[in-house]
C-alpha cells in the first residue's frame, strides 16, 4: 500500500496582526500571502524549533487518525519583517525567528471547550486520550484543554508540548517504553472507556510507512545545528524510531491511562 506523505503548502507572513499574550512563547495571529489568517507559532521563542517540530509531528498525526486539526503550514518571516514594530519584545522576537515558522489557520469565532457545558463521546474522547498518550502531551487539562469548538466540531490545538523526549534523547528507546503518567490530569479521562478498541484501529493507521512519512516532512533547517554531530536524516530516524517503538509499545500507556480513569470513576 502507498503511503502518502503530508502536503504541507508555505506561505509568506505579510501582516502581524495581534499577539496571543496567553502564550508563553507569544504566539501570534498573522495575515500571510494567500489572504488566510494564521496562529503563527516562531522558532525564536520559548523551547525554538523543537516546539515547531512537535506541533507539526503530533499534529500530522492527530489528523491521520481523523481527529480535527487546523491546517498546518510553513510560515516563512523575511528578515526585515519586525523592524516596523514598536514593542521591544516582540521585534525581537520576530528578528531571532527569520526563516521557516509554523502556522496554523486561524479558526475564526471558535470558542474554548468546556468540559462542563459540552459532552464528549466515549469514543472520541478515548481517541483524544489515546493521541495524546501516545504523542506524550502533557497540555490538555481542565485548566488548559486546548481544545476549540469550531462549526460544532471538536478541533486540537497547541501539540507544541509533545515529544518531550526530544529535549533529552540520549535514552529515547527507554523513553519510549515508559507510561505517561500526565495523563490522569486529561481533560477527557473519565470518559475514555473504549482505549483498547481505539488503540487496534490507530494501529492499523500508525504503520512504521506512515509514522515515518510523517517525520520526513520536518524541515532540514529545523533540524541542522551549527557544530552538532547528527545529521538532519539522523534526528529523522530518532524520531521515527521513537514512535514506533511506543505504538509497538501500545499497552503500556494505555494501560496506564485505564488505571488512571479506574481510579477517578
Amino acid at each position: 500500500m502507498q503511503i502518502n506523505t503530508p502536503e504541507i503548502r508555505t506561505v509568506n507572513v505579510m501582516r502581524y496582526v495581534t499577539p496571543l499574550r496567553e502564550g508563553g512563547s507569544l504566539p501570534a495571529i498573522a495575515e500571510a500571502d494567500d489572504d488566510f489568517m494564521y496562529v503563527i507559532k516562531f522558532r525564536g521563542a520559548g523551547q525554538g524549533v523543537k516546539t515547531l517540530i512537535a506541533e507539526l509531528v503530533a499534529g500530522e498525526i492527530a489528523r491521520a487518525l481523523g481527529l480535527k486539526i487546523p491546517e498546518i503550514v510553513f510560515a516563512n518571516l523575511d528578515e526585515a519583517f519586525g523592524r516596523t514594530e514598536p514593542d521591544e519584545e516582540i521585534q525581537d522576537l520576530l528578528k531571532a525567528s527569520t526563516g521557516l515558522n509554523l502556522g496554523l489557520h486561524y479558526l475564526s469565532g471558535a470558542i474554548t471547550f468546556d468540559p462542563v457545558s459540552t459532552k464528549v463521546t466515549e469514543e472520541l474522547a478515548s481517541k483524544i486520550v489515546w493521541f495524546d498518550s501516545f504523542v506524550t502531551n502533557v497540555d490538555r487539562t481542565v485548566r488548559n484543554t486546548n481544545m476549540l469548538l469550531w462549526h460544532k466540531e471538536l478541533w486540537l490545538i497547541d501539540h507544541g508540548a509533545s515529544l518531550y523526549f526530544h529535549h533529552s534523547w540520549d535514552d529515547f528507546e527507554q523513553q519510549a517504553q515508559r507510561p505517561f503518567q500526565q495523563i490522569k490530569d486529561h481533560v477527557l479521562i473519565k470518559q475514555a472507556s473504549k482505549l483498547f478498541y481505539v488503540d487496534e484501529i490507530f494501529k492499523q493507521i500508525l504503520t512504521e510507512e506512515k509514522i515515518k512519512s510523517i517525520v520526513d516532512i520536518i524541515p532540514d533547517e529545523w533540524l541542522n545545528k551549527e557544530n552538532d554531530l547528527q545529521t538532519a536524516e539522523t534526528k529523522r530516524t530518532i524520531y521515527a524510531e521513537f514512535l514506533t517503538s511506543r505504538i509497538n509499545a501500545s499497552e503500556i500507556f494505555i494501560n496506564e491511562a485505564n488505571n488512571a480513569r479506574q481510579a477517578l470513576i
